[in-house]
């Protein structure tokens, strides 16, 4: 590029208009614009990357997630994205991002600081200025300024109060979240509550006796969170409020016994979460596994669950419908007998579609909670289970995008009626006699109608004209994109014709032929299936179609009708916790008289309807019979001419309260107003007609015989 001649004379002189002039203009405003990009571009990078700091969601794990989850996720994924293994041209980024998440996770202080404030970086300055409560002492005490460092006001315990203080950010995003499976335990104090001191010993105590049963405690600060505390309901501190089902429910017992928390929290789980089970009715309730749940059977020699189960049972309602057996009983000595149960220790036993045998069984004289939590984990799902909601399809075929562990769903298309439970059958003992591991592949199938529209996106490239009885294989690459292929040559369609018929009247040759040709049909269909599973479980082979597809319909939603119950329900249980003597009586004073006054005035209507109905009868029986003459009494309605002579009846002499009212008329339109007054008039005749008190009279008059007046 040439320079400007000018440009060797002192940046063109100074002269304006020239070309080197105008040649800089142009550089500056490149130049700007340039900057102006640079800005735009940072701006969307780190508002891209405030998106993807999220360490939980960049190991891919739960909040809750332990360490060894931590350790396990971060080992994975950096043998997967480290940069000198993967080819991908984000690898070192994502290996970064990956090993810093893994970092703030591991830290137990930083995690506690982004849990709490969203803080992520290592600078403690940031988040030890804000409000925390996890430090003892955060304000002086002025007893002991005075008095030297002997002197301690508080008691010691009361520190525990500040190590579990939490925010209402943290209440919102966790405790409320976390209430739909676990009891939240809080307790509201504040810094100078001379009650809350007291309460701080029995506060610890109900922590060891309750958290190792899987409820969760908290404190909140009543004088840092105003707004939550007139949310939550808090009437005085300390208080202590259980978050359950996003619900808050208030102790109101001036005591804090754990025996009494403990009844408490019995009293507010769900009712029958544990029914209990006897001879006449175990049997229907292992064979109720058709609402897609797995059955779980907790005996005990007592009375009455322990706390540990009803909050077990609570945390697994959706997966798991539990009961409850108890021993040493005569109703449950057939129970006892037939699974082989010792008479003394707490038993659990896991049952799928299979009632004669359980799947998992424990017996010890004192389960723990982390063991039951493991065992129904682990055997939450049925063998064949039916993907019937979004979450379900979550936890059966979870999503996976890298190939080399892709995890496989094979899912068998069926309808919700009785000649599809052979094909069902075929499918859930193939799933039961598969050798491959559950966390790659699993088995399910679904209703069609009921998911009509996941269905139509995966039959919308592959061109099929019929879907159901065809088994299709399904991989997860995330939350809306899934990758299938349907398995050709699978015969369950011939498996349920053959199965469906009834074998009554048939001779036994031809049954014996018929259960052959079940078995080769079944036994083809397994190897169609297991070879298709093995080849697409190779990380060089891809599945052939790919679709987008949409949440599936929940089909245990509960119905509107139900909904409305429930919040009135919701409704009257608030008022009953939340409503003392002192509300009632009034809001039953208001009401009562509300209610006495539209009562009496009902009553009064009644009496004078009564009365005017007997005042009739009486009339129509004993009519008015003055001269011995029967006389009707018909009004009549007469119209006076006011004239000099009927000046003093008419309108001089009148009585207070009487009217008379004149027509004033010319001969001309005479004869037309008269009888069209008269019509106007005649309903008030019963005023005007009676003799002794005429309250109102007509009269008319010409009035070129009264002009003169």
């Amino acid at each position: 590029m040439k320079l400007c001649p000018e440009w060797k004379k002192g940046f063109c002189g100074g002269k304006k208009g020239s070309k080197c002039h105008l040649l800089l203009l142009w550089r500056g405003a490149a130049l700007g614009l340039l900057l102006l990009l640079a800005v735009i571009a940072v701006g969307q990078v780190d508002g891209a990357t405030a998106a993807n700091t999220d360490p939980y969601k960049i190991l891919g794990i739960q909040k809750h997630a332990t360490l060894q989850d931590i350790r396990k996720a971060y080992k994975q994924l950096a043998k997967e994205w480290h940069p000198d293994k993967s080819d991908h041209p984000e690898a070192e980024t994502k290996f970064v991002e990956i090993k810093q998440a893994y970092e703030l996770l591991s830290d137990t202080e930083r995690r506690k600081a982004y849990d709490l404030y969203g803080i992520t970086n290592e600078d403690a300055h940031l988040y030890k200025e804000r409000p925390d409560y996890s430090s003892y002492g955060r304000f002086p005490d002025p007893f002991e300024q005075f008095f030297g460092h002997n002197f301690n006001f508080h008691d010691q315990d009361i520190s525990l109060f500040h190590k579990l203080s939490i925010t209402s950010k943290y209440y919102e995003t966790n405790i409320v979240p976390k209430s739909r499976h676990t009891p939240q335990i809080l307790m509201f104090y504040s810094d100078w509550c001379f009650s809350c001191m007291k309460a701080a010993n029995s506060f610890k105590k109900m922590i060891d006796t309750l958290e190792p049963f899987g409820v969760t405690f908290a404190t909140i600060n009543a004088g840092h969170e105003n707004q939550l505390v007139r949310k939550v309901g808090v009437h005085s501190l300390p208080c202590v409020i259980m978050v359950l089902d996003e619900h808050n429910y208030v102790y109101k017992e001036s005591v804090y016994n754990t025996q009494r928390v403990v009844e408490f929290i019995r009293q507010k789980l769900p009712y029958k979460l544990l029914p209990s089970i006897d001879d006449s009715s175990v049997d229907s309730f292992l064979n109720g596994w058709s609402d897609n749940r797995v059955r779980a059977i907790v005996m005990e020699p007592r009375t009455q669950p322990r706390l540990r189960y009803l909050i077990t049972a609570f945390h697994f309602r959706e997966r798991v419908a539990f009961g409850f057996v108890q021993l040493n009983s005569q109703k449950t000595q057939r129970i006892q007998e037939r699974y082989k149960i010792h008479p003394s220790l707490d038993t659990l036993l896991i049952f799928n579609e299979e009632p004669s045998r359980p799947v998992a069984s424990i017996s010890m004289s004192d389960i723990p909670t982390a063991t039951l939590n493991n065992i129904i984990s682990v055997n939450k799902y049925l063998a064949l289970p039916r993907l019937s909601s979004q979450s379900m399809l979550e936890g059966v075929c979870p999503a996976e995008w890298n190939r080399p562990r892709k995890r496989l769903c094979v899912v068998l298309v069926t309808e919700n009626i009785p000649t599809h439970d052979e094909a069902r059958h075929a499918m859930r003992r193939i799933a039961l006699e598969s050798n491959y591991s559950p966390e790659r592949v699993r088995f399910a199938y679904i209703y069609q109608e009921k998911q009509a529209e996941f269905i139509d996106a995966l039959a919308e490239h592959s061109k099929l004209d019929e879907t159901v009885l065809k088994v299709v294989i399904i991989w997860r690459r995330d939350t809306k994109h899934v990758k299938y292929e349907w398995v050709h040559g699978a015969t369950l369609e011939r498996l349920d014709k053959s199965g469906g018929g009834e074998g009554g009247g048939a001779e036994g040759g031809s049954g014996a032929v018929e259960n052959e040709t079940h078995e080769i049909n079944y036994n083809n269909t397994k190897q169609k299936v297991d070879g298709a599973i093995q080849r697409l479980l190779r990380s060089s082979e891809a599945l052939t179609y790919e679709a987008e597809v949409k949440d599936l319909l929940d089909e245990h939603a509960q119905g509107l009708v139900v909904r409305i119950l429930n919040k009135f329900l919701m409704a009257f249980e608030y008022m009953t916790d939340n409503l003392g003597q002192e509300h009632i009586l009034p809001a039953l004073s208001v009401v009562g008289t509300i209610a006495f006054i539209l009562g009496a005035g009902y009553l009064m209507s009644y009496l004078v309807r009564i009365e005017e109905e007997n005042i009739q009868k009486k009339q129509s029986k004993n009519p008015d019979d003055r001269n011995g003459k029967t006389m009707n009494y018909v009004p009549e309605l007469r119209l006076h001419e006011l004239r000099a002579e009927k000046y003093n009846g008419l309108v001089r002499l009148l009585k207070p309260g009487c009217r008379t009212i004149v027509l004033l008329t010319d001969l001309q339109s005479r004869n037309k107003l008269i009888p069209a007054f008269h019509k106007a008039v005649w309903p008030y005749r019963n005023i005007s007609s009676d003799d002794r008190n005429k309250t109102l009279m007509f009269a008319h008059m010409l009035i070129e015989k009264g002009i003169g007046w």
